[in-house]
């Protein structure tokens, strides 16, 4: 009886069954990178296609993003020295050149869309300001900079302090997408139940062309492979042998999290437009935010719908941030090596923070219109990294065998092959 007991009072104190404070912050700190600034183009390009090609997403959004995070994760938590990031485990795993390949495309899947996130916090605050405050609109290289300095101050007080900063803006971000969610529901029709005929001869897609090119957008819009690593590296420090399992939970409840509350706001935007006003908004190449304000003429959703956007925004540039910077300084760290020379992290960091201050205030201040094909590129890169790369380690690194004849790591490879193959198809088209 004694021996059960105490068996019992180890299992309830062992570090996996035990949930800790930092669990909480880097669970919501995922959320917070991913839901960002996709989620709010995601109801326009999913919506199109009516509501069949809607409930196969809503179906396959939690394994999809899911699997393919929990892959990339226990690569990174596959590496022999527990504070190795993805750019040294994917070196100690492939090799040197294969090394500096994949940390190159690592950087290059991550930088752009922090780019992107650059230009659009400030569009964001300049459209606020001209059309919400009806104020003149500042400067743009003023205006940018100052916005950039904000956002890479918090990143001055280091990884703890972004994560938190996450955490905390998930909140109100949530809040207010579930608020504006049910604030449509009384403007719910049954449009979306004639639209796939109406989508199709539109658009000249069929319901399977709908749903193939969807899974890009959804790729982006679950997204949070630039802050895996970071999580992966602080929880096996935290949890050493145990982190696996720690990371599988936290990941799960992350993403269970993230599928509701999208799907739901996915769901209550559509059911509230036709495909007319949706191909609208698409061609319009604005949020659904911007859309429902300008649609229902409503200044509290006017009001609303720029603070989401930037909240939303603020939260996804600092979590690409924290890849973005382990891409830099991976690449300059294996430069460095292969001449026999080293430096120390905080150099790095400085030289990674001037970097990407003074390219993101650039961008943003020229405001270029081809922001929106560099994200597109990007995706296939993430779709290669994020699904593919972890589960061809599976197969070939004998840390990772461990993992292998499961049915989801099909699943991930052909969900791959899917997005990589669609971004591809429009491209072409």
């Amino acid at each position: 009886m004694n021996t059960l007991s105490e068996t019992t009072s180890v299992l309830e104190s062992s570090p996996v069954s035990t949930w800790r404070k930092s669990d909480t912050m880097w669970m919501l700190g995922l959320y917070g990178t991913a839901i960002g600034a996709g989620v709010l183009f995601l109801p326009i390009n999913a919506g199109i296609g009516g509501l069949i090609p809607l409930i196969i997403m809503a179906l396959i959004a939690f394994p999809m993003t899911f699997y393919a995070h929990r892959g990339l994760c226990r690569f990174v938590l596959s590496g022999k020295n527990g504070g190795e990031d993805i750019t040294e485990v994917v070196e100690e795993h492939f090799g040197v050149g294969a090394g500096k390949l994949i940390t190159l495309l690592y950087f290059f899947a991550i930088y752009p869309i922090l780019l992107v996130y650059g230009v659009a916090i400030t569009n964001t605050v300049d459209s606020f300001i001209t059309h919400q405050l009806h104020l003149s609109s500042p400067p743009r290289a003023v205006l940018s900079l100052v916005l950039i300095l904000g956002l890479m101050t918090v990143v001055r007080f280091g990884e703890t302090m972004i994560v938190k900063a996450m955490s905390i803006l998930v909140f109100p971000f949530v809040a207010t997408l579930m608020l504006l969610a049910l604030y449509l529901i009384p403007n719910w029709s049954g449009a979306i139940f004639d639209t796939s005929a109406i989508a199709a001869s539109t658009s000249g897609s069929s319901l399977l062309v709908t749903l193939w090119l969807a899974i890009p957008v959804m790729v982006f819009s679950f997204n949070h492979s630039p802050i895996i690593s970071s999580f992966a590296v602080a929880k096996r420090k935290e949890y050493g042998d145990d982190a696996e399992k720690k990371c599988s939970r936290i990941l799960s409840y992350s993403h269970i999290m993230m599928v509701l509350t999208v799907m739901f706001f996915v769901f209550s935007c559509a059911l509230s437009l036709s495909t007319a006003d949706l191909l609208e908004a698409k061609a319009q190449n604005i949020s659904i935010l911007s859309y429902l304000a300008n649609h229902f003429n409503n200044p509290i959703i006017g009001y609303i719908a720029p603070l989401i956007a930037a909240v939303a925004i603020s939260k996804s540039f600092l979590g690409h941030y924290l890849g973005a910077r382990e891409g830099l300084n991976g690449m300059m760290i294996k430069s460095l090596r292969s001449r026999g020379k080293t430096a120390s992290v905080d150099k790095l960091n400085r030289i990674t923070a001037i970097f990407m201050l003074l390219t993101t205030w650039l961008v943003a201040t020229l405001n270029p219109s081809i922001l929106g094909m560099i994200e597109t590129l990007g995706g296939p890169v993430i779709a290669m990294l994020l699904f593919l790369m972890p589960m061809y380690a599976i197969q070939k690194v004998p840390a990772m065998k461990k993992y292998s004849g499961k049915i989801s790591n099909v699943f991930v490879v052909i969900m791959g092959l899917i997005a990589m193959s669609a971004i591809v198809y429009s491209l072409l088209g």
